[in-house]
């Protein structure tokens, strides 16, 4: 591991400071490129217009027309958190905006990612129709279905396509489905600056862009007008969870949420979430969104039926949301020991691929019938973290018919376009890829199992071509010495306050520590007494056994712990250069 201390551009960290910043935030807002105080301006006012997306005028407009004609409306949802949330935004924002209440009027339907996959497919398309919808409302899917809208338009559907994905490849070429309205801000010709926006973000968009079309057909004016922004918490939350790069308009939305949940301000779905995961919502950060709630919400769709995570996110009922919460949080305890059990055989699979004395390969291929499908995403990231390789993970599919079918899901490192990546392999070997999609640090394929050697040599010799030693060497970004002035439990709070992600990583500071005395606790964390310039320090490094030399340079995040009623500062270990 190689720690590399951030570059922190002196005149903008001076100007930060002129303006008010507190000089360690100076420092580090200065290295993630914040040059002005007005670029740390969360008001709703500096978001990004509505107009700028391409599509949600129209897509707006033809909401409207809906609602005035009491069709029957139906959202598509994704099976993870950022569907989720979509979809509940969608059925909330709607139904503020005076759609027409009942389930028969504005509905959802989510996929079952055993038995139908992912996006809008064409079966999906007929069961939207039987149910009774006139018009479809993809959320956080549907840019590639080009099948799926087919379906849709043919059985006289009207669809409307709600995504943040990248849209499909054929034959080097981008296509989108035809004869729909789409909203993306990755589809050809949109000029939408954050094209990191997470699908619930689109969907609030579109919500913007209804209620302004409303406005100007006199169905209210500006002083009546539905108050949306009650819907940030949820956009917030689906922001975080999808780990979306945290651009301004991006750290904005999850400000503003941020501001709503610690007031009290969210659905009560969220607020039983915050219950089941013992965090406090007054105290709440975007660490919460993405290691707390977003899990809970993530396992429904991995292990059972995301319509549970659904309704927790849209229920008014406090006694029904609570209910709802506890069973995503038993859900979630299966899904992590499932998952430990995946990681462990996955782990031993991969060391079997090359010697003790060698470095791994340039990618890293892993299959094991027992594998479930619903948790490879999250083992392809464990194992990534710790090869630091691309890696894939596959499993058999669980759908009727497709038993010969494996399902893979691949995570990245810096460097890596894994979505490429795969465009290129199926342009190598056609045929190989039955289906495949992404993004750069994250995407799926599905693949016959006879095909997985030609699918590991084809990975592996792209992999080979891409990445040089200096790609392949673990690197982590820090921000340097922590002066000791700073090291107080004010500051700890100050810190967690600040919306940090994906893009706008949270502060690492490094630098070198006496090590006092180290010991296991609860036989997979290791629990350190050091010397901080001087000063003893308490730290911990979880999921760390492997005792450190007496001086090493450590990686470390702040945090406040608490000990019969005092909080003292503590070192969070993240890695050691050594």
């Amino acid at each position: 591991m190689k720690i590399i201390t951030r570059d922190v551009p002196p005149r903008a960290a001076w100007a930060l400071e002129q303006g008010g910043v507190h000089p360690l935030l100076a420092r580090l807002f200065a290295a993630r490129g914040i040059t002005s105080k007005e670029q740390l301006d969360d008001a709703l006012s500096l978001l990004l217009p509505p107009a700028s997306m391409k599509g949600a005028a129209e897509a707006a407009r033809a909401l409207a027309d809906a609602m005035a004609a009491n069709k029957a409306i139906c959202i598509v949802a994704d099976y993870d958190c950022d569907g989720a949330t979509a979809c509940a935004v969608g059925l909330r924002g709607l139904r503020l905006l005076g759609a027409p209440t009942g389930f028969d009027r504005v509905n959802y339907l989510v996929p079952d990612r055993v038995t139908d996959g992912y996006g809008l497919t064409p079966a999906i398309a007929r069961r939207v129709k039987a149910q009774g919808a006139d018009v479809l409302v993809t959320v956080d899917n549907g840019i590639a279905s080009l099948d799926g809208v087919r379906a849709a338009r043919e059985l006289g559907l009207q669809v409307i396509v709600t995504d943040h994905h990248l849209p499909a490849l054929k034959g080097g070429e981008v296509v989108v489905p035809a004869d729909c309205v789409i909203v993306n801000p990755n589809q050809p010709g949109c000029d939408f600056e954050s094209k990191s926006i997470a699908g619930v973000g689109v969907m609030f968009y579109v919500l913007l862009a209804l209620r302004a079309e409303l406005r100007e057909r006199g169905v209210f004016d500006a002083q009546s007008q539905p108050k949306i922004d009650t819907l940030l918490p949820l956009v917030a939350l689906g922001t975080v969870a999808d780990v979306v790069k945290l651009d301004a308009n991006n750290r904005r939305l999850v400000a503003q949420g941020l501001k709503r949940v610690r007031a009290g301000a969210m659905p009560p779905g969220m607020t039983a979430l915050f219950n089941v995961a013992a965090r406090q919502p007054q105290k709440a950060t975007s660490f919460d969104f993405g290691f707390a709630l977003g899990p809970r919400l993530n396992a429904a769709g991995r292990l059972a039926d995301m319509t549970l995570g659904i309704e927790c996110l849209t229920t008014d009922d406090g006694l029904r949301a609570d209910e709802l919460a506890r069973t995503l949080d038993g859900i979630n305890r299966e899904r992590k020991a499932i998952e430990g059990e995946m990681r462990d055989q996955a782990l031993l699979l991969a060391e079997e691929m090359f010697d003790e004395s060698e470095e791994p390969p340039p990618a890293l291929i892993v299959f094991d019938p027992d594998f479930h499908e619903g948790v490879v995403g999250i083992v392809a990231s464990r194992l990534k973290d710790k090869m630091h390789r691309p890696t894939f993970v596959f499993a058999a599919s669980g759908a009727e018919g497709k038993e010969n079918e494996l399902k893979g899901s691949g995570r990245s490192i810096p460097g890596f376009h894994l979505r490429d990546a795969l465009d290129l392999v199926a342009k190598r070997h056609p045929g190989v890829l039955l289906r495949f999609g992404g993004h750069a640090m994250a995407a799926g394929c599905t693949i016959d199992e006879e095909h997985l050697d030609i699918f590991e040599a084809a990975l592996q010799q792209v992999a080979h071509e891409w990445l040089d030693a200096a790609t392949l060497q673990r690197r982590m970004e820090a921000d340097g010495v922590l002066d000791k002035q700073y090291r107080r439990t004010d500051l700890v709070d100050t810190l967690h306050k600040e919306v940090w992600g994906q893009g706008f990583a949270p502060p690492v500071f490094c630098e070198e520590l006496q090590i006092v005395s180290q010991r296991l606790v609860g036989e997979k964390h290791l629990a350190l007494k050091m010397k901080h310039q001087g000063d003893p320090v308490d730290g911990i490094w979880f999921g760390h056994t492997e005792p450190l030399p007496e001086r090493v340079k450590l990686a470390f995040r702040l945090d406040a712990d608490e000990w019969q009623g005092q909080r003292r500062v503590r070192f969070l270990i993240e890695a050691a250069e050594v």
